[in-house]
């Protein structure tokens, strides 16, 4: 998880999510639905967005996970994260971490979207305060920005 290995005992049933807020303590992602359709507690496992709610935590073993507590550096937000502060794109902030898991993952892939490709690589993260474009505009701004 974040760069660190983890060696728990983890029970069949367990999800992903279970895992990182109620053993690992890692309590940036959030549980919405837990159905695996908003995106809220979206992490990335091997480079990939899933949703953890709908995510065993035995498919994890020997994966490289990555929750919105590894994206900041020595202290340092990351540009992404820089950027959606500066667009004021968290509101309630209870997608935020996993609207930044996604775009993070999309950065990663492609530097330098368009607005459709950052409107699509969004579209499973739902945020009920309809902030919709300000989120946008954040990760088009972060790949503008470079290393985000």
């Amino acid at each position: 998880m974040n760069g660190s290995l983890h060696q728990i005992e983890v029970e069949d049933r367990w999800t992903l999510i279970e895992l990182l807020r109620d053993h690992l303590e890692l309590t940036g992602s959030k549980i919405g639905c837990n159905r695996g359709e908003c995106g809220s507690c979206t992490v990335l496992v091997d480079g990939e967005p899933v949703y953890s709610c709908s995510t065993l935590a035995v498919w994890a073993d020997g994966q490289d996970v990555l929750t919105v507590e590894g994206l900041e550096k020595d202290g340092q937000l990351s540009v992404l994260q820089q950027a959606f502060m500066e667009h004021n794109a968290p509101q309630c902030g209870f997608c935020t971490s996993g609207q930044l898991m996604s775009a993070t993952a999309l950065l990663e892939e492609n530097p330098e979207p368009t607005v459709d490709e950052v409107r699509h690589a969004l579209a499973g993260n739902l945020c009920r305060c309809s902030n919709y474009n300000a989120i946008v505009e954040a990760v088009m701004d972060a790949s503008r920005t470079g290393d985000a």
